[in-house]
């Protein structure tokens, strides 16, 4: 039997990751931290829980339907927020704090949203609800532990197939590492910046569909864990798709491991501060390697290594 912290950490750590490839990609097209990243991991939730309440369907299936919406939100949130401001030459303090009002009217709708479920339908836990049902259990082990990290593998792989096999994706590299050369070779640096936030807030919201079936949620949720995605995000080294994957696993894996382990040693108290441990991480890793792990030269380590 695989024990109850490892089945967490690993659905955590899955999740975190996938929230953390989405928040690295909107950093890459505008250089701006997206604080209302989270928002949109919250439209995914509320996506799962309306079909949930209201048509009976299980959160698995209304992925795809989070998918589209998560991505029209990020879209419309860059074309008409971010994209003008840039162009009227806002520095980077003021698109931040666009970023930060953009998240406060999304909480507000999300508010306004759950009241309408309650007058018009009489869900009476629209603001504040337990994991949803529909996870399926296979081998006396939850599905979401074989669900998430799947989920997690194909985005990564079709990632990489979009990024090195594609011209799309070349064209995506080459307006990420220097724009205005870009366009200069022809590049529609502007079609790039739109895929790239479409998909960005499409696996927030994806990972919010499978985020309810293991966790409660509500209104708040997505600004609630947003310091952990950047956390997972850093740790990668803000500028690397795949090292926001083993970033969000750490962070992710770590919240679990690390308050489990310390509650069966030291006792429940632990568990009060699980939400530090990413801080915590973030802290260092700025400190120690303020390009993330991505920078660190695995090939040299180990030559030392060999040698020592």
């Amino acid at each position: 039997m695989v024990a109850p912290f490892i089945i967490s950490a690993v659905i955590y750590g899955s999740l975190f990751a996938l929230m953390a490839i989405g928040l690295t990609l909107t950093y890459l097209t505008t250089k701006v931290p997206n604080f209302a990243y989270g928002s949109f991991v919250t439209i995914g939730i509320y996506v799962a829980f309306t079909l949930s309440r209201l048509r009976g369907l299980d959160p698995y299936y209304s992925t795809p339907i989070s998918f589209v919406m998560g991505g029209i939100a990020s879209l419309l949130m860059y074309l008409l927020v971010l994209r003008p401001l840039s162009r009227r030459g806002s520095s980077l303090v003021s698109l931040m704090i666009a970023t930060f009002a953009v998240d406060v009217a999304f909480v507000g709708i999300f508010g306004i949203y759950s009241d309408y479920l309650t007058s018009r339908f009489g869900v009476s836990d629209s603001k504040q609800f337990y994991q949803l049902p529909g996870d399926f259990s296979l081998g006396g082990l939850p599905g979401m532990f074989f669900s998430s990290p799947l989920l997690l593998a194909a985005i990564t792989l079709g990632l990489f197939v979009l990024l090195t096999k594609s011209n799309f994706g070349v064209a995506m590299r080459a307006s990420v590492e220097n724009a205005s050369l870009a366009k200069i070779l022809g590049i529609n640096v502007e079609r790039v910046y739109i895929a790239s936030w479409f998909l960005a807030g499409a696996f927030a919201a994806s990972a919010g569909s499978f985020y309810v079936l293991w966790l409660p949620s509500g209104i708040d949720t997505g600004t609630g864990i947003i310091v952990e995605i950047f956390a997972a995000s850093i740790l990668g080294g803000l500028t690397s798709i795949y090292g926001a994957v083993l970033g969000g696993l750490i962070i992710g894996g770590s919240e679990i491991i690390i308050t489990s382990l310390g509650s069966q040693a030291l006792g429940s108290w632990v568990a009060i501060y699980q939400k530090a441990i990413p801080l915590v991480l973030m802290v260092i890793t700025l400190l120690i390697l303020p390009r993330g792990i991505v920078s660190i030269d695995f090939r040299k380590l180990l030559r030392l290594r060999r040698r020592s």
